[in-house]
């Protein structure tokens, strides 16, 4: 009998010490992004961590840590404590990083994090400001063809996806074209708009409303099917320019080592966050579109571009200054 006793008592005190083992998360989860208030990572982001709070019952708090392409926040998240309580807001130019900051950065783009899932993507389109007035394609090639100096493009910064986009287009058209870094796509969009500079190859996110408001005007979407956000815009395979595709993509990583668990209940979450109206409402407003790629997949995809990135970076001859 005492034997049973004993048993009962050591099951009923078990039973105690799993339920008060706290659950994920137990205290506020910071979410860090790379760049400034205002552009596409962190809208997602900021998303994001109004949905996780509500699911998950704790805040989701975003940081912004902008400098250097989002390798100090990059950096930062990968030297957390990999217990979920430190994430980062990732974009594609996560897998551009390493090839353009070969031996000055203090993490591996791979090894230094676990994937989550992919949040939301936005299609890559070429726009046009007031200094160069075209309207299509034709158009574009004919007088870019004609500048003997260069069409000047803005960028948000070298190496950044735009930066790359370009490159690549210049690489198949056969076209010389002269490059403006600026820091950030704010301050690009606004040079643009304002006719310092001629082009420029931009997530949908960043330009949508001045594609809307007719300040500046679409060429073509380097996508593999036309934007549900531009559906009158051709992409550039129907255009008659093969094989240029640049998506850009928004995700959630945490660092090496989180334990399973976190990991699988953030990636349902994640998975989850698409789904609901509101949250497709508030992206697509920003010229983004849900997106979910989870886990191993997300992973896989990463590793590809790491590859793909650093041969483009390489044949190219680009490097952060």
């Amino acid at each position: 009998m005492k034997t049973l006793a004993t048993l009962g008592l050591l099951g009923a005190l078990a039973a105690t010490a799993v339920a008060q083992t706290p659950s994920y998360p137990d205290r506020p989860v910071k979410v860090v992004v790379g760049f400034a208030a205002g552009g596409p990572s962190d809208i997602v982001a900021r998303s994001f961590a109004d949905f996780a709070g509500k699911a998950f019952k704790q805040p989701f708090v975003v940081e912004n840590k902008p400098g250097a392409n989002a390798v100090l926040a990059t950096e930062a998240v990968a030297a957390a404590k990999a217990d979920g309580l430190t994430l980062l807001a990732a974009a594609t130019n996560h897998t551009m990083i390493p090839a353009l900051y070969a031996g000055r950065i203090k993490f591996d783009a791979a090894k230094s994090f676990n994937p989550v899932c992919t949040l939301a993507s936005s299609a890559t389109v070429l726009v046009v400001g007031p200094s160069l007035p075209v309207k299509t394609w034709p158009e574009f090639l004919a007088r870019i063809r004609e500048n003997p100096k260069g069409a000047t493009f803005a960028t948000p910064g070298q190496g950044s996806s735009p930066h790359l986009a370009t490159e690549t287009f210049q690489k198949l058209t056969g076209t010389k074209l002269v490059h403006v870094p600026y820091k950030g796509a704010a301050p690009a969009v606004t040079d643009l708009i304002g006719g310092q500079v001629d082009m420029s190859f931009a997530t949908v996110g960043s330009v949508l409303p001045h594609i809307k408001s007719g300040k500046l005007i679409p060429i073509a979407v380097a996508s593999r099917q036309r934007s549900a956000l531009l559906p009158q815009v051709p992409t550039f395979e129907e255009a008659g320019l093969k094989g240029f595709v640049v998506d850009t993509w928004y995700g959630l990583m945490a660092p090496a080592g989180t334990p399973t668990e976190i990991l699988r209940s953030l990636e349902r979450e994640a998975a989850a966050f698409g789904k609901t109206p509101e949250v497709r409402e508030r992206l697509e407003a920003a010229g983004l579109e849900p997106q979910s790629t989870c886990g191993d997949a997300f992973a896989k995809q990463i590793a590809q571009e790491l590859v793909s990135n650093t041969k483009l970076a390489q044949e190219l001859g680009l490097k952060a200054e």
